[in-house]
């Protein structure tokens, strides 16, 4: 959700306060501040609405300089997003700052006992009640406050506090809600994305949930709010600062959608066998034996991973005849489910710290199910907390709409099923198709990239429209909707996804001239049923923008607009026609004015429930 950054060390931090609050922008947000110590040893706090350059324009005028501080980009839960919500808060001596991520649920009683206690509140933020509850518990060491204030709390929280009554020094916690430390020569960070801080350093440790740190420019120490020592290993980022940077592209979306033909490379990278038709998978954590027991497959996902794990639904069951469901993580701790030791449930989240997944994972675990792991952020929570996993390997997503990390999802989920389904016997024909439709993929989707211009063209003629359907069937289902959510989150336009054939049963009442159709009907077995659809809204004066198979020429007697994608196996179809909605979805939001990267209202990673 929220961006933090603190820094302790020889040079000056503002800068490198606000370069990792730069790096962070992606995640969306509201208002920006920061707190700093300063040369005379007083905790100066730096905040407005805004974007970031709000900030930068407030210290420009007012300048604030010291060798450690924290830094905050805010996306407002509790209280209006403005100037006086804004993040770091102080307590009420104005002694102690903090920048909060997370949702303190107990935020209510906590304020009145505290008010009973003589404190008097400035702002409708949880997060200023937690500054006075360690304030409350000052005692002259900064940990010990933080340590028994966070011990009341209930709910989720990343924390950086400082304090310049105690120099030098961060401290930093977590639970739901992710924080990284940064190892430098001499200097320490903290961060709630490992992207703040790369430029300045790759070894890093990630604390787990209750787990605090205490960072000086002498060094680092570990433990838990319960003030237990805890050892923690350094690891290393392996990807590198350019792969957070634009590259020459305009937005970072449309860099990562031409990044796919590379991500699917890595995603299958070491993970196919030509000589025996299957899959190698490390880090399942599963002999063939314990896998094979589970008799069936529960998905857990939200949003765009809920698309990937509805594709994935579709190719077990096709490839290893055993039943799977596909649940909302956001709706699944909230009824009763059916899950026990017999099921298998694989919970899929580009960041691995979705607060629903993980909360859905644990809850699967708790009533006795293994749970597997499908992230793309390596030492993420989910990574760490799941019985076994597979990594997609996409690199880091920036854009918030996602893009990279959907297609590679579906790719992994394409290994996963090939050796699943080789375990139940799949044949060697359908296992060597799954494997060279995956080997030929990346060069196909070079070739869709290439239409671009084309895609750009489509939406200048579209882009004024303020609703759109988007309709597929079979493999293709998941990808209007996954084509709707992306149209939705960028540009505004109001979108729905619909199973084709259901579109009598409802919202064929809206087709007019004025509701562009969007339907993804490539040559399978659902493809007559499909052209009949269209039919249909073609009788009813709709203008339909088609995305087909190469050297299908009976769609253009019924489209208006058609977009190619090369033949592949059905299960892998959804690889390559979801690549023309991403493209369209962009280029209408370009044409609309809107923020791509930076989508109103929404963060990249949400870890809230």
């Amino acid at each position: 959700m929220c961006g933090i950054v603190g820094y302790t060390g020889p040079r000056e931090s503002l800068d490198i306060l606000i370069g990792g609050l730069e790096r962070l922008e992606y995640r969306g947000y509201d208002s920006a501040g920061v707190a700093i110590v300063g040369e005379d040893g007083r905790l100066r706090v730096r905040k407005d609405q805004g974007k970031l350059q709000a900030l930068k324009d407030l210290v420009a005028k007012d300048p604030v300089n010291g060798n450690f501080g924290i830094a905050h980009t805010r996306w407002a839960t509790h209280g209006a997003p403005n100037q006086v919500n804004a993040h770091p808060h102080t307590d009420q001596t104005e002694h102690i700052a903090i920048v909060h991520n997370g949702i303190i649920e107990n935020c209510d009683a906590l304020r009145e006992a505290l008010r009973a206690k003589g404190h008097t509140f400035d702002t409708e933020t949880d997060t200023e009640v937690l500054s006075h509850l360690i304030g409350e518990y000052w005692d002259g060491t900064l940990e010990k406050a933080v340590a028994a204030a966070l011990r009341l709390v209930e709910g989720a929280f990343g924390v950086a506090v400082i304090s310049d009554l105690d120099p030098g020094k961060i401290v930093g916690a977590r639970k739901g809600s992710p924080l990284v430390v940064g190892v430098g020569d001499g200097e320490y960070f903290v961060a709630s994305d490992v992207a703040a801080i790369l430029q300045h350093t790759n070894q890093v440790i990630y604390l787990a949930d209750d787990e605090m740190v205490v960072i000086t420019r002498r060094g680092f120490r570990t433990q838990t709010i319960h003030e237990i020592p805890v050892s923690k290993e350094i690891e290393e980022i392996t990807w590198e600062l350019s792969q957070v940077e634009k590259g020459g592209y305009d937005h970072f979306m449309l860099k990562e959608i031409f990044e796919q033909p590379r991500c699917i490379q890595n995603a299958i990278r070491g993970r196919l066998d030509d000589d025996g038709w299957k899959a190698h998978i490390g880090g399942l954590n599963l002999t063939d034996e314990e896998l094979l027991r589970h008799e069936r497959v529960v998905f857990l996902a939200c949003g765009t991973s809920w698309h990937a794990a509805m594709i994935g639904e579709y190719m077990i069951e096709e490839y290893c005849r055993i039943p799977v469901e596909v649940e909302y993580a956001s709706e699944f701790r909230y009824r009763n489910p059916v899950i026990d030791s017999k099921t298998l449930v694989i919970v899929i989240s580009q960041s691995g710290e979705t607060a629903d997944t993980l909360a859905a994972m644990r809850e699967a675990q708790r009533r006795g199910a293994t749970a597997l792991g499908i992230c793309n952020v390596v030492g993420s929570t989910i990574a760490r907390e799941a019985d076994g996993g597979m990594y997609i390997h996409a690199g880091p997503e920036i854009g918030v709409a996602s893009t990279k990390a959907f297609t590679s999802q579906v790719a992994t989920l394409a290994v996963f099923t090939l050796h699943l389904a080789r375990l139940h016997g799949l044949s060697d024909e359908p296992a060597r198709s799954l494997i060279h439709g995956l080997r030929r993929i990346p060069e196909q989707m070079e070739k869709i990239l290439a239409s671009e211009p084309k895609v750009a063209d489509i939406a200048r003629h579209y882009y004024h429209h303020d609703n759109c359907l988007y309709l597929g069937r079979g493999y293709n289902f998941p990808v209007a909707l996954e084509g709707a959510l992306k149209l939705k989150e960028i540009s505004y336009v109001h979108a729905e996804g619909y199973p084709a054939a259901e579109m009598k049963h409802g919202p064929i009442a809206l087709i007019d001239e004025n509701m562009p159709v969007v339907f993804i009907c490539t040559k399978d077995s659902a493809y007559d049923k499909i052209k009949s659809n269209m039919q249909e809204v073609r009788a009813r004066q709709g203008r339909i923008i088609a995305v087909a198979t190469e050297g299908d020429t009976q769609i253009q007697s019924l489209a208006d607009e058609v977009l190619y994608v090369p033949p592949t196996v059905d299960a892998l179809v959804p690889l390559l026609s979801v690549l023309p909605l991403q493209m369209l979805s962009y280029h209408v939001a370009v044409l609309r004015g809107c923020n791509v990267d930076q989508p109103r209202n929404l963060a990249k990673s949400v870890t809230v429930e």
